[in-house]
């Protein structure tokens, strides 16, 4: 396919389309299209399983719908690289207000499910705008840490606090303390390589170890998934013991495609648990490849990020990719049994529409701030001869 499209188009080639594909790393653009490819074998997968549990009809409504997902993500993901850091940070703009009025009305016209009010709901399909506010906030407070290095009188570091602040308050009074440490994370990374102080970072990092200790007394759902966690022997674990048992199933080779058993016992093994899928079904050296392939994705965007010679986009792409990476950390972790259930999707490849649609715009503004652009990486060379990308 790469090859395909390398002869389609010339290097000299000055159309919108021809630029963007000289300009992009082709490496990041075929690794996310892997992973989401993947994502659709593994609906397919698990989508029976999933239907039949719910009561469908359709044996495979929600590989069907993942496919859909995919394709809007690919439109998403390939329409915002072609975007200039300017538009990455319009974009950022108008996307970070209205995921933050939309989370602001969830109390009163979101849908609940689970205990939480995450979710609008309108026609068949239900959107989580806490998923679009994570790249935007991440683009908008590592503009105000560049802005604020200025020096020009921005009070960059405030307005960025200020954003990160009103984020976190509406995750958690929806409550959703995932995402809360999820955002928490990577806005500390964004605020480490903006170049603050390192006692800044360790008072940021006492104040969150701090605010996610008191989660536990505050609210009852993290204190039964800690206690789950702590005294399995005590509390129904029913999800991540399947889970593991799939695992361990699964051996080197997996039981074959389709022949997993433990999918029929967990109810969120399309969504939260979709790595057990994997490994059950294509075992542990498809599990190593997948794991593997995200960290591909993450360091070497964190490579190309940290070539980059203007501060914005270097802490912006930086972050986006800790965002992406710390994500399938904490899905795979909690497959694993090392840490708490979290509820929180494998980027790419669970079953969800708000995840993937996000996950798009999410590498779409990161492969638009590490495209090679005049300047963009200094006199090295990013750029060949005759005008000609390379």
């Amino acid at each position: 396919m790469a090859s395909n499209a390398t002869h389609a188009f010339a290097r000299t080639d000055r159309t919108a389309l021809g630029i963007w594909w000289w300009t992009t790393d082709r490496w990041l653009l075929g690794a996310t299209a892997l992973l989401v490819t993947l994502g659709m074998l593994l609906s397919f997968a698990s989508s029976p399983a999933a239907a039949q549990r719910i009561g469908i009809d359709d044996q495979f409504h929600f590989a069907l719908r993942q496919c859909v997902f995919a394709s809007g993500a690919a439109v998403i993901l390939l329409t915002t690289s072609m975007l200039s850091p300017k538009g990455i940070r319009r974009a950022a703009f108008f996307i970070y207000l209205a995921a933050i009025a939309i989370m602001i009305a969830l109390p009163f016209i979101g849908h609940n499910a689970k205990g939480a009010t995450r979710w609008l709901q309108f026609g068949g399909f239900t959107l989580q705008p806490s998923e679009f506010m994570k790249p935007a906030l991440i683009v908008l407070v590592s503009w105000m840490f560049s802005e604020g290095q200025k020096g020009e009188g921005v009070p960059g570091v405030s307005i960025a606090f200020l954003l990160y602040f009103i984020a976190v308050a509406l995750l958690l009074i929806q409550p959703d303390v995932g995402q809360t440490v999820l955002i928490t994370i990577a806005f500390g990374a964004a605020f480490w390589m903006a170049g603050v102080p390192i006692s800044w970072i360790m008072g940021l990092g006492a104040v969150a170890l701090a605010g996610l200790g008191s989660t536990y007394f505050l609210f009852d759902h993290v204190h039964a998934r800690v206690q789950k966690f702590l005294s399995p022997d005590q509390a129904d674990t029913h999800q991540i013991t399947r889970a593991a048992e799939a695992i361990r199933a699964g051996g080197l080779f997996g039981r074959g495609p389709g022949e997993g058993v433990m999918k029929r016992h967990v109810p969120d093994l399309h969504t939260d648990f979709i790595y057990s899928v994997a490994a059950e079904e294509y075992g542990l050296i498809f599990s190593w490849a997948l794991i593997g392939l995200f960290a591909f994705v993450v360091v070497r965007g964190l490579y190309k990020a940290m070539k980059l010679n203007d501060s914005f986009e270097q802490v912006a792409a930086a972050g986006l990719f800790v965002l992406l990476g710390q994500q399938a950390i904490i899905n795979i972790a909690v497959n694993l049994n090392m840490i708490p259930t979290k509820g929180m999707t494998l980027p790419f490849i669970s079953y969800g529409g708000s995840s993937m649609l996000a996950m798009g715009l999410t590498l779409g503004m990161a492969l638009a701030l590490v495209r090679k652009r005049p300047g963009a990486y200094g006199a090295s060379g990013e750029f060949g001869l005759d005008g000609a990308f390379a």
